[in-house]
């Protein structure tokens, strides 16, 4: 998704951002902003509806279990583990993983290590299990505030806030983001595959890898959240959230 990142704006954004009830509340440069439901399906495509999942109801995906589940995107199921870490994932799983922690529910450091919450995600996006991403997105505005690492999640997202409201960013400086982040060959070699016949799989032969021109399907919400991810020399995925 293309679109100007005010950095100055999004800090005051969530300088003063508050939750009431399941909407935001914010005030940017003389203009007071109430994010709706009705607010975010027009700026997204987005619905309040499907499940909702935060840290401490994790239990509401049935048939989630942590480290079950992370032993199933292993490349080898039977490596003793101590922590959740990105590096011995599977293809397809790692992938999402960039999309999760990067993405979706981004943070400022620590992309290796995966959550419970960077789990479920994962399970329910490959599960195509439908979820409440408004309310992810919200519960993790909320975290990203308490933090200590200076990182403001969701920009471009902010910034179209901006826009719907009508707020004055005629002199305001901004940076202009592509609309696809791309994860290249190069990319794909250090994370511990290679092509081999025009399908990607891991050096050690695990054959579960994207094929040239592969996609992963989502359904019609988390197609707006994710537009697509496909491999063709390259990986390039189109996103709303940044």
């Amino acid at each position: 998704m293309k679109g100007n990142i005010y950095s100055d704006l999004i800090r005051v954004f969530y300088s003063n951002l508050k939750f009431v009830d399941k909407n935001l509340i914010f005030h940017v440069k003389g203009v007071d902003m109430e994010i709706t439901h009705k607010v975010w399906t027009a700026i997204t495509g987005l619905k309040y509806a499907r499940l909702r999942i935060n840290k401490g109801n994790i239990g509401v995906v049935e048939d989630f279990n942590k480290i079950q589940y992370y032993r199933s995107c292993l490349k080898n199921p039977q490596a003793q583990v101590r922590t959740c870490s990105v590096g011995g994932l599977k293809l397809n799983e790692r992938l999402m993983a960039v999309i999760v922690t990067w993405i979706l529910t981004p943070r400022g450091n620590n992309h290796s290590i995966l959550t419970e919450e960077d789990l479920v995600y994962i399970y329910c996006i490959m599960s195509k299990v439908k979820i409440n991403w408004i309310h992810i997105i919200k519960e993790h505005m909320q975290k990203s505030m308490r933090l200590s690492d200076n990182h403001y999640p969701y920009a471009i997202l902010i910034s179209k806030f901006l826009n719907y409201f009508e707020v004055d960013l005629e002199e305001e400086t901004f940076e202009l983001v592509k609309s696809t982040h791309e994860v290249n060959n190069v990319s794909l070699s250090k994370m511990g595959f290679t092509k081999n016949g025009g399908r990607w799989e891991s050096k050690d032969g695990e054959q579960r890898g994207f094929s040239s021109g592969a996609h992963v399907e989502h359904d019609e919400e988390e197609q707006d959240a994710v537009e697509g991810v496909n491999i063709d020399g390259q990986m390039k995925i189109n996103l709303l959230l940044t």
